[in-house]
């Protein structure tokens, strides 16, 4: 979706106080405003992502964001090792989110890098020159802390009807599936998850133009359904799907551009989109007309834009899979995750809000980050 969304949210807010010197909202970090300010940066496969926030009575208040497509994983498949372009993109963007975070005051940052870093043979020294040319220090996290910080993010989204629901978080170089349980008065804990090597980078790479949408989608959606095959039968989450009310939730920007579809916004708002459910008969009419617009009629869009026209298709065949394999009749939209999930495991660590658990009942661990 190209520019974040929350950012968008945050521009608005502030054109508005300008506007209206009487509502000006103190700023984050001065003597008007005493709240600690974070920062949490996730750098994935496709994109860099930098969101601020303070502590709240309701969890946490974006402050402001960044986003820029980096396309990171850009031919790693076949090499094995970040590019040299990619890496020079992903230090650009990862310079401004520092600079943004720096003039915010911002007291505290952890960041993560994911499938990408997990990947290539070359990691360690990419993080390196990150944290020499920026001062930020990544960590590569492995696919459960992934799986964990995205349900710790979304999970307020749940809906508490249902006692298991599949999450889901569609990235660029894999997709990460949580089967979950949710007891009343506890947060949402994972039961087991499973990362499967196949985002939307990946499926991408492998075709050409639109090829992806015409004759490979079809395959690709029945690759990714053999891929949940195991993991589906060792929790009898086919089961459960059939006898008892299963929720699904899922985060991506594919997921948010469904949402965005399906309400027939002209342009991106996270505040209409963020929560609303989708009919699986919904999905499988916009998965349709999303690959049948076209390259270019995808790029046009809005919603989508050039950065992203030839990936929504293969996140589509992506989330088609996921919905066979579990047809439980409705998708839950959650726009945050991994970013949300750090902000509040760092404010929680410093004694704002409830407790949250992994997936394994036990704690998450302490951030990592500067201090100022």
């Amino acid at each position: 979706m190209g520019e974040d969304p929350a950012g968008r949210d945050a521009g608005r807010m502030e054109a508005q106080a300008q506007a209206h010197p009487a509502r000006r909202r103190p700023v984050p970090g001065s003597a008007r405003d005493t709240r600690p300010v974070y920062g949490a940066v996730d750098l994935g496969t496709h994109n860099c992502r930098m969101l601020m926030a303070t502590p709240a009575e309701s969890g946490l208040r974006v402050v402001g964001s960044f986003s820029r497509i980096v396309r990171l994983g850009e031919g790693l498949a076949a090499t094995g090792r970040l590019a040299e372009e990619a890496i020079a993109r992903a230090v650009a963007a990862l310079g401004i989110c520092a600079r943004k975070m720096r003039n915010a005051g911002v007291r505290q940052v952890q960041g993560v890098a994911t499938e990408a870093c997990r990947r290539a043979e070359n990691c360690e020294d990419f993080l390196e020159i990150v944290h020499r040319r920026t001062g930020l220090r990544l960590e590569t996290i492995s696919d459960r802390e992934e799986a964990e910080l995205t349900l710790a993010g979304c999970g307020p989204l749940l809906d508490t009807n249902h006692r298991r629901a599949i999450v889901f978080d569609i990235g660029g170089g894999s997709t990460e599936i949580m089967w979950t349980a949710q007891e009343e008065g506890n947060q949402p804990r994972i039961i087991d998850s499973i990362s499967i090597p196949v985002g939307v980078v990946t499926l991408a790479e492998n075709c050409a133009g639109d090829a992806l949408a015409t004759a490979h989608y079809g395959r690709d959606i029945a690759g990714v359904e053999t891929d949940l095959g195991a993991f589906c039968a060792r929790h009898g989450i086919a089961d459960a799907v059939a006898n008892e009310s299963v929720g699904m939730l899922g985060t991506s920007g594919t997921v948010t551009t469904l949402g965005a579809f399906h309400l027939g916004l002209a342009r991106y708002d996270r505040s209409r989109v963020n929560g609303i459910d989708v009919a699986f008969e919904r999905i499988r009419a916009l998965t349709a007309e999303l690959a049948a617009m076209g390259f270019a009629a995808r790029a046009a869009h809005p919603c989508i834009g050039r950065g992203r026209a030839d990936l929504v298709v293969a996140g589509c065949a992506i989330l088609e899979a996921i919905c066979r394999r579990w047809p439980v009749g409705s998708l839950r939209v959650a726009d945050r995750g991994i970013r949300e999930g750090l902000l509040l495991r760092m404010m929680d660590h410093d004694g704002f809000g409830p407790s949250m658990r992994a997936g394994d009942g036990g704690t998450l661990a302490p951030p990592s980050g500067w201090r100022r």
